[in-house]
C-alpha cells in the first residue's frame, strides 16, 4: 500500500473514533460561537447532530447555516501538540424535519450508537437533527501533511503544497 493509500485508508477511519465534534457556527448579529454536539456521519460524510433548539449553536444555525466542524486529536495522544492530527470540514446546515422518514431513521442510527438515552431525547420537543452537508474539508497529519478534501469528492484527498496554498487561498 502506498503512503497516499495510508494516509487514505486513515482519513476515512480518522471520524470514527469520535463520539462528538466540534462544531463552529455565527450568529446572525456575526458573533461566533464554538460548541460541540454528539453525532452521527453517514457514508457521503454527511454529519448529523442531534441538539437542543435552546443552544446557542442551534439558534445561530437557524439564523445562519454556515458551520464548520473539526475533529481533533487527543491532546494525550499527541505527540507534538503544535501538530495534533485533525480533519475540518465546511459545511451548510439543514434541519431535517421531525417525524419524517429521514427523522426517524436518523434518530435510529443515533439511538444505535449512544444507546437508549437518544429515547429521552426524542420525547423533547426542543431537540432538533440538522444535516451538515460538507463543501470542502481539509485533514492534517502533522507538518508538511496537509489534504485538501473537495465537495466534488469527499472521499479523495489531495495533497497541499506551497504552490496549492498560495492557488487556493
Amino acid at each position: 500500500m502506498s503512503q497516499l493509500e495510508n494516509i487514505q485508508a486513515e482519513y476515512e477511519k480518522f471520524p470514527e473514533a469520535f463520539e462528538s465534534v466540534i462544531i463552529s457556527t455565527v450568529s446572525a448579529q456575526a458573533i461566533p460561537n464554538a460548541s460541540y454536539a454528539p453525532f452521527v456521519m453517514d457514508d457521503c460524510k454527511n454529519i448529523y447532530i442531534y441538539v437542543s433548539g435552546l443552544s446557542t449553536h442551534t439558534k445561530n444555525l437557524n439564523a445562519n447555516p454556515h458551520v464548520s466542524v473539526l475533529f481533533i486529536e487527543d491532546e494525550a495522544k499527541s505527540n507534538l501538540i503544535f501538530a495534533r492530527r485533525r480533519l475540518s470540514f465546511d459545511c451548510t446546515a439543514t434541519l431535517i424535519e421531525r417525524e419524517t422518514d429521514k427523522w426517524n431513521q436518523i434518530v435510529e442510527q443515533f439511538k444505535g450508537h449512544f444507546g437508549q438515552f437518544i429515547e429521552v431525547l426524542r420525547g423533547l420537543s426542543d431537540f432538533r437533527i440538522f444535516q451538515l452537508t460538507p463543501s470542502e474539508g481539509r485533514f492534517v497529519i502533522g507538518f508538511g501533511g496537509a489534504y485538501q478534501i473537495s465537495g466534488d469528492n469527499l472521499h479523495r484527498l489531495v495533497q497541499i503544497t506551497g504552490d496549492a496554498d498560495k492557488k487556493s487561498e
